[in-house]
């Protein structure tokens, strides 16, 4: 039986292609892409608030559901939604260097790996479902076996080999892989999973996994198959809003049972940019981390939605444009119906679901015309077309408000031999925030010139080489450095990057800090370019050794860095267009 191409997902990417967490789609910043194992994201700069330096936490190591639907922006093609995988509360991780059961294998392993597969819910006439076997965190296997044993579920699901970077043999329902890791995909393996045809609602069976990989040992893991009743929710294709900073926007999401069967609860989920933030935080409703420049959530709803029927959050339902955004912009966000069975399998695609964030202390969120509530669900229901579940909104925001960065440099002191901090970066001037928000909003690039006498000994890892093919955040060595700010920046506040330089030779050495700034379309002026650029000064210390570091003059206000979701939260449904992402610029210093 033929399949659809599975969605490929890379090492250094944290969704499939489409999946609305990307700038591009299905890629990370460039910067934080990594082909092989020896690179790494680059950490968040540091922040300065008053006296007190901050290092804002990366983002997460898994990847979560919330930020994307996939097929996670740019360009609007439609891709089936490969959405729903899993089961979350029938699985766990499981140890490498331990049998499921709990048993320890015989064989020592280099270090420990967990497994992880995510679980799927089919029905006949539904779509194709992929299930994927991963290692938690993402490492590379050299060459492994991979055998599945499929008995259980062959009575009403087709369960096929996705991959092309192996040799598969089958014999009965074993299914016995060889396989290359290529560098690229982060999952071990990935089946693809279709129901039978007739196969009734309600069945269940495991897909039983033995993972051999030399040096490594061995590990054994399950993951579920069920068939479900299979419902079709549909939603508006677009919702154009407008409004100023400081405005607030209703939003008046909408969803369709286009079916013939009673959809039995409903979950929304809606993922926006800093530019757009709920109004409100229902009780009903789970919320991403404030300090995120995104925000996500997810409602449940218990109603159910007759065949026909078509019902709508209330009037309390909207957003607000926050007072110090940037105008003019445009802002994109997606919202998204899902069955309770599909958003928990959407929500442990790539490792076991947890919540997505606090719930809220305003009364619940309803749904106007609803149906009545009917709690007890016998059958998981998924819906068989998720294509159409998702409205894409539009924000323009009007306005003239724009913000100036002003380049911050160091002077430094040192004799031969002596290794001095240096902490560089800009400063926020406001009075807009700014950062990568919308398609407007000012997005900045730091080049650092080092002076020459000098050797970076230690660099910040939001700061790459970039003359270098393969990007490695914090490399020690170079002259030139491309450094990177995740997050939006509030007025008053400074972005750093610190590194350590070792004095080479004597007599006083200049480099310069040059900030590139830039929208979604391309280069593009902040208010004051004249203060874009600033000195860095190394001067010669007398006697031998030793050296003070210089350090920024202006301090921040108390407002924090946010660390912008590279891969944490924001997604996008099947073609899931979500804000104007960073798309890889190269500048010459």
């Amino acid at each position: 039986m033929g399949h659809r191409p599975r969605p490929a997902v890379r090492r250094g990417q944290r969704h499939p292609p489409g999946h609305p967490g990307t700038g591009r789609r299905g890629d990370l910043p460039s910067r934080l892409r990594r082909r092989r194992p020896d690179q790494r994201q680059p950490h968040p700069p540091a922040v300065t608030r008053g006296a007190v330096r901050v290092t804002m936490a990366g983002p997460s190591v898994r990847a979560w559901p919330h930020l994307v639907l996939f097929p996670r922006p740019e360009a609007p093609a439609m891709h089936p939604h490969p959405v729903r995988r899993g089961l979350a509360a029938l699985v766990a991780p499981v140890a490498f260097v331990v049998v499921s059961t709990g048993a320890a294998v015989a064989a020592a392993p280099a270090e420990d790996v967990t497994l992880y597969a995510n679980s799927v819910t089919v029905a006949p006439g539904g779509p194709q479902k992929w299930v994927s076997l991963r290692s938690l965190p993402d490492r590379p296997f050299g060459t492994y076996t991979v055998r599945v044993d499929r008995s259980e579920v062959a009575a009403f699901a087709e369960v096929e080999e996705g991959d092309d970077r192996g040799s598969c043999t089958t014999a009965g329902e074993i299914l016995t892989c060889a396989m290359t890791d290529d560098g690229e995909d982060s999952s071990l393996l990935s089946l693809a999973v279709t129901a039978r045809a007739g196969a009734a609602a309600g069945q269940r069976g495991t897909l039983a996994f033995t993972v051999t990989a030399p040096g490594v040992g061995t590990a054994t893991y399950r993951s579920t198959v069920t068939t479900g009743e299979g419902v079709d929710l549909a939603a508006e294709r677009q919702l154009p809003l407008d409004g100023k900073p400081g405005a607030r926007v209703d939003v008046p999401l909408t969803v369709t049972n286009r079916g013939t069967k009673t959809v039995h609860g409903l979950v929304l989920y809606l993922s926006g940019s800093y530019g757009f933030t709920p109004s409100k935080r229902y009780e009903n409703c789970e919320y991403t981390d404030l300090a995120l420049d995104d925000s996500s959530f997810a409602c449940t709803f218990d109603d159910s939605l007759a065949p026909g029927a078509t019902v709508r959050v209330d009037p309390t339902f909207g957003g607000t444009i926050p007072a110090d955004a940037w105008a003019p912009n445009l802002h994109y966000s997606f919202a998204l119906w899902f069955t309770p069975a599909d958003w928990e399998e959407f929500r442990a695609q790539y490792s076991p679901a947890e919540p997505l964030g606090s719930r809220g202390t305003d009364a619940a969120l309803t749904l106007v015309s609803a149906g009545g509530a009917q709690r007890a669900r016998a059958l998981d229901q998924i819906d068989t077309n998720p294509v159409d579940n998702e409205t894409r909104v539009t924000l323009t925001v009007a306005g003239d408000q724009r913000g100036d960065a002003a380049a911050q440099g160091a002077t430094v002191t040192g004799a031969v031999g002596a290794t001095v901090p240096l902490t560089v970066g800009y400063r926020n001037n406001g009075p807009a925030r700014i950062g990568p928000s919308g398609q407007r909003g000012l997005n900045i690039a730091t080049m650092v010139t080092l002076p020459e006498g000098v050797t970076a000994v230690t660099v910040s890892k939001s700061c790459v080489d970039p003359d270098e093919d393969e990007w490695k955040p914090g490399k020690p060595g170079a002259r030139v450095y491309e450094c990177s700010a995740r997050g939006t920046i509030p007025r008053g506040e400074r972005v750093t990057f610190d590194f350590t330089l070792r004095v080479d030779r004597a007599g006083s050495q200049t480099g310069t800090v040059k900030l590139h700034t830039f929208d979604g379309d391309g280069p593009v002026k902040d208010l004051d370019p004249g203060n874009d650029t600033a000195k860095i000064t190394v001067k010669q210390a007398g006697g031998t050794g030793g050296g003070d570091g210089g350090s920024l003059p202006i301090t921040g206000a108390p407002t924090g860095l946010i660390a912008g979701l590279g891969g944490l939260l924001v997604a996008a449904g099947a073609g899931g267009y979500l804000l104007a992402r960073r798309r890889r610029t190269r500048f010459v210093a």
